[in-house]
């Protein structure tokens, strides 16, 4: 239980110290349970949390950002999928049942819900699925269809397969050697998967590159894409400015949002991809604020 808590903000976020309930392996990843009372109830799909690293004598300052994989009020635990890339994942990958986690959340913006039952698909790269299936099973409260694309590299790499079933009214598995489902890239399928479903709304998380394809698939076969993006977050609450990426709001005009508060949700069409390029984001000429050509 929590040695340590913030009342929630009014913007309904919480800090708690709480403590590790499972650490266990799940295929490529680590799927990581804690108990962090108060954040369940306060969450949606599409919401993410701000996990500290190290422990308290660390010199790793900054947390580290997962999106929620599922969470369970009665019990007060939140769920996250992590993926050993550097010190602080590692880290959080190696911590054992019943240690403490410095755990900030619910952050950011939530998948919107339609407001009537539709056909839905959801997309997910790699561990990138992890929210898809809390989702999956709110958009199914609601009386909506949904189909699910799982796709990443390797067989490995991939999260949430036996997950799908009872989860979602059809999946779709791609990897991009396969082994297993369609060898391929989730673009490859998803035009045919949102004919067949009948499609209106599609919902993805996973790398960049793959939220532009989606955005252009869905876009194609007149379907609105909402993409969880995954710009790097420094501090998770607004403050750093690392996760600034250019969205065309709906007056028309291109601004430097934060993924972090403003995000990491947005509308597939309103994220300017013109502005990536081998991995890096870059400000568009007509962005409000964007420096000019020959200086200020």
């Amino acid at each position: 239980m929590s040695a340590a808590s913030v009342a929630p903000t009014a913007g309904g976020v919480t800090q708690v110290v709480g403590s590790v309930v499972a650490n266990d392996p799940v295929g490529a990843y680590r799927h990581l349970v804690i108990s962090a009372p108060g954040v369940a109830e306060l969450a949606s799909p599409g919401q993410f949390v701000a996990l500290a690293v190290g422990g308290p004598t660390s010199a790793t300052l900054l947390r580290r950002c997962f999106s929620l994989h599922r969470v369970d009020a009665g019990r007060g635990t939140v769920e996250v999928v992590i993926a050993a890339h550097g010190p602080g994942t590692t880290w959080l990958t190696q911590v054992r049942v019943g240690d403490p986690v410095d755990v900030v959340a619910p952050l950011g913006q939530p998948f919107p819900l339609p407001a009537e039952p539709t056909a839905c698909v959801l997309v997910g790269g790699g561990y990138g699925s992890a929210p898809l299936f809390w989702l999956a099973q709110a958009l199914r409260e609601r009386g909506c269809h949904v189909e699910l694309v799982l796709g990443a590299a390797t067989r490995d790499r991939l999260f949430g397969v036996d997950l799908a079933d009872g989860t979602t009214d059809g999946v779709t598995v791609t990897t991009d050697d396969g082994s297993a489902g369609h060898r391929g890239w989730v673009s490859d399928v998803l035009g045919d998967v949102i004919t067949r479903a009948g499609a209106t709304e599609v919902f993805a998380c996973g790398p960049m590159a793959m939220l532009k394809s989606v955005t252009d698939v869905a876009a194609a076969h007149a379907a609105v894409a909402h993409v969880a993006v995954e710009e790097s977050m420094a501090c998770g609450v607004g403050v750093c400015m690392t996760c600034v990426l250019p969205i065309t709001t709906q007056d028309g005009v291109t601004k430097m949002l934060r993924s972090c508060v403003d995000g990491p949700v947005f509308r597939g069409d309103s994220v300017r991809w013109d502005a990536f390029a081998n991995g890096i984001c870059h400000v568009p000429a007509d962005t409000v604020g964007a420096p000019r050509a020959g200086g200020h």
